[in-house]
């Protein structure tokens, strides 16, 4: 009990930072698997992982525009304050031969309009970039089940406590009702002189000790269903309850011990296997640098000069000029950028070999100490179950001896706490065994199945 306590109470700041406005009228019921969907859809890191897809996406759209055809339009008016000087021979004009004239050509308003485009035919890295984009959104969708996951464990583990609270509660009230009749009883026979004061003193503060651990327990129990809604994105204010069961949620650790471990099943080897195919990629696009690129093109233009402003003038005169034409671009020696950035691509693919094995070697201990906490975890909750049992027994044999006047009063309280010793245990051991359970399923790669 006592981890499940300090669990709640030190996530218990965080939840009250990220409260929301209030909603009062609002309210539902849900099983895990409706809590699930719900954080799938409301919980902002899942919101956020989506938005990355499509901004993925639209990175794609736009590398496959560059591939598109390129058309610009321009326009151009200027007025020259001073017209620019040309040079002619001054022999031209009867002047001694070597020497030069100083004139002035053209007009002072000059307006122009163009539109240019062009076509990429040929590069061998932009195919490439495609290629790399499609990797690209395969590592975005990884990751957005990689975030999913994360969700899906934080989700299942605030909803297993919030059962384990529910069902604690359920328990502190049996035990309330419990030492309650005992209370009654004693009292009776202490109106009647057949007890003690001292034995109805003990048994009153064992009742008071269990009012105050019942409130304790019931706000801790809040606490657990405002942390669900939180790992859920779901408004604080929102009156939620649950409909599972804890026997539905146990695992046995047969089930666990016969397992085999299976790295492609995990999300991060995949994602480091799509980052290795996206290495190759970059490698092959630095090697298609070599490679010639061409591309066609076309430019359209009309020029007009005037000696004042009135271009608007439908009667002017506007000249005009047109091209097409092709443009091959050979590389041919660029200082050794391409070699080196091959090089790079060639140790990167060798550091993510490394990863990959280190990854994997990884994975498998995760597994290999999720599946053992996991068996251990669950025996240690069979033998508390068992204790409860025992516990329950002793104290039926304790409470059945005194009111038959052959037991004493003092031997009822040391077995109604060692039963609440022995429900305690229980409660801590379920609690690391739906934990337990959690981690394994997230390490065998099946918690989102």
């Amino acid at each position: 009990m006592k981890k499940i306590i300090l669990s709640f109470a030190f996530l218990s700041l965080a939840i009250g930072l990220f409260a929301q406005k209030p909603d009062s009228s609002s309210a539902a019921s849900m099983s895990l698997k409706q809590a699930l969907d719900f954080a799938m859809k409301n919980q902002v890191s899942v919101k956020n992982a989506d938005i990355d897809k499509e901004i993925t996406e639209a990175k794609r759209k736009e590398v496959l525009g560059v591939g598109m055809p390129q058309i610009n339009g321009s326009g151009d008016m200027s007025d020259y304050l001073s017209l620019p000087t040309s040079l002619i021979p001054a022999e031209f004009f009867g002047g001694k031969p070597g020497t030069f004239i100083g004139l002035k050509f053209g007009t002072q308003y000059n307006a122009s309009g163009s539109i240019n485009a062009s076509q990429m035919i040929f590069d061998g890295t932009f195919f490439l970039a495609l290629k790399a984009m499609k990797g690209f959104m395969e590592i975005s969708e990884k990751a957005s089940v990689r975030t999913r996951i994360e969700v899906a464990s934080a989700v299942t583990k605030a909803y297993y406590n919030v059962l384990i609270m529910e069902d604690r509660m359920a328990l502190l009230d049996a035990n309330i009702t419990r030492i309650k009749k005992l209370l009654d009883d004693t009292k009776a026979l202490n109106d009647n002189g057949f007890v003690e004061k001292i034995d109805l003193d003990r048994i009153t503060v064992n009742y008071n000790n269990l009012m105050t651990e019942r409130d304790k327990t019931k706000r801790f129990a809040d606490l657990s269903y405002n942390l669900l809604k939180y790992q859920m994105g779901m408004d604080q204010q929102t009156k939620l309850s649950v409909t599972d069961k804890l026997n539905d949620a146990l695992l046995s650790p047969d089930a666990a011990a016969n397992d085999k471990f299976d790295p492609s099943k995990r999300i991060e080897f995949s994602l480091l296997e799509t980052q290795q195919k996206m290495n190759y990629l970059e490698l092959k696009k630095n090697k298609y640098g070599y490679f010639p690129s061409l591309a066609a093109y076309a430019s359209g233009m009309e020029s007009a000069y005037r000696t004042k402003v009135d271009f608007a003038d439908p009667n002017g005169t506007w000249y005009a000029t047109s091209l097409v034409g092709l443009r091959l671009t050979v590389p041919i020696f660029d200082g050794g950028q391409k070699h080196a950035r091959v090089q790079q691509n060639k140790l990167n693919i060798m550091k993510t070999d490394n990863d990959i094995k280190a990854l994997q070697q990884g994975l498998d201990l995760e597994f290999t100490n999720a599946k053992t906490q996991l068996i251990n975890a669950s025996n240690t909750l069979g033998v508390q179950k068992k204790n409860i049992d025992l516990a329950t027994e002793i104290y039926d044999v304790s409470k059945k001896k005194y009111e038959q006047g052959v037991g004493s009063n003092l031997e009822v309280l040391n077995a109604e706490s060692s039963l609440k010793e022995a429900q305690t245990n229980y409660y801590s051991a379920l609690y690391d065994a739906l934990n337990a359970k959690v981690d394994f399923d997230k390490a065998n790669g099946s918690l989102l199945k």
